[in-house]
């Protein structure tokens, strides 16, 4: 293994195939090094992260100082957690016999973990549930739930297809469903993937909530060492903010599409990742992705790639989406919305509303 710490941005899937390392610079020789004596050839693609975070934060600090009144929410820039609490309670306020907000428990810190719900009424509708921001530092991703959640509240009345799902469905949107990993992105490491939960034994902090699942649980597809970015916790839903999802879809029981968007890779994943079988439905999940993603690319000519998490991705266990299909909610997917690495997770503002105006007709053929 590579002896320096090194944080893999994009993990490497098969032989042949890409991965991504964020190299402290530290390291940089002895990686280099040590890439060389194997034989392994490299590129550079961000000579500098730290450029990259000043400028988002120069962005950040800018869009800041335009906006001050809450009525010109501004989609495309990055926003603070207390910003996107506020912003819900905006939405809430303009459409307050379409969206309410739910609270489904507490974060490890003690925040509150926030659902839009979209509903036209309607008792023991049936449900499609949507997550962002899982990985705190996915940005991209609670940026594109905000637009997504602004785009249902505006079009329901006015886009027939919005207004068909929910006259018959109600959809539930968790924008910051790792509030402390999100807010320990904006105070302390741009980078923080896990949880913020204490590691008894260890000095390492949080869990990868991606791993924590009740599905195939604890195999090759996670780790067992606090330290690693892929920790999959001491058991199943041991994580707070996985636990009150999981609480959530149960007692609901009649959610029918569970929808988890993540960076960064430009994929359409459905299950499995814990095990190389293909998922009873795999040929019509299979479908409904082929057609997404067709649909995606016509906007900018952004292209995915699809499959179950297994074969196009790697063995993964734990993951949100093969423990919902495991729970009957057939229709299970994982976005990983831009880039494919050029800017990693540091993606630029500019490309927020482009990424999210793309995603939603592939959101809206799932849906």
């Amino acid at each position: 293994s590579l002896p320096h710490q090194v944080d893999f941005w994009r993990h490497p899937t098969r032989p042949g195939h890409p991965a991504d390392l964020h190299v402290p610079f530290s390291s940089l020789r002895a990686v280099k090094v040590f890439l060389e004596s194997f034989g392994i050839s490299y590129s550079v693609m961000i000579k500098d992260v730290q450029e990259l975070l000043d400028e988002e934060k120069k962005s950040m600090m800018k869009s800041r100082r335009t906006k001050r009144s809450t009525r010109t929410f501004d989609f495309a820039s990055y926003h603070t957690l207390d910003e996107i609490y506020d912003w819900m309670d905006v939405l809430v306020d303009d459409h307050p016999s379409l969206v309410s907000k739910i609270q489904i428990g507490q974060s490890y810190e003690d925040r509150p973990l926030y659902v839009l719900k979209f509903s036209t009424g309607g008792s023991n509708q049936s449900a499609i549930w949507l997550d962002t921001g899982i990985h705190s530092r996915e940005w991209i991703t609670q940026a594109t739930g905000i637009w997504t959640a602004n785009k249902i509240a505006k079009e329901y009345g006015r886009d027939p297809s919005v207004t068909a799902i929910l006259d018959s469905m109600d959809i539930f949107l968790e924008i910051i469903t790792n509030p402390d990993g999100f807010a320990f992105t904006h105070s302390s490491n741009r980078m923080w993937r896990k949880t913020r939960s204490i590691n008894s034994g260890s000095h390492c902090v949080g869990v990868d909530p991606n791993r924590n699942w009740d599905a195939g649980f604890g195999g090759s597809g996670s780790s067992s060492n606090p330290c690693s970015e892929i920790y999959r916790g001491p058991y199943a839903h041991s994580e707070r903010e996985v636990k009150a999802i999981v609480d959530f879809i149960r007692s609901h029981g009649n959610v029918k599409s569970v929808i988890s968007i993540h960076s960064y890779a430009q994929m359409l994943l459905f299950p499995y990742g814990y095990k190389t079988a293909p998922a009873p439905d795999h040929q019509e999940l299979n479908e409904v992705a082929k057609k997404a993603v067709s649909n995606l690319a016509a906007v900018y000519g952004t292209k995915y790639t699809y499959g179950s998490i297994v074969d196009t991705l790697y063995i993964a266990d734990g993951t949100t989406i093969d423990w919902a299909y495991d729970n009957g909610v057939k229709y299970s997917f994982t976005f990983e919305l831009r880039d494919t690495g050029r800017y990693g997770f540091l993606l630029p503002s500019t490309q927020i509303v482009p990424t999210a105006t793309e995603t939603w007709p592939a959101l809206m053929d799932i849906m």
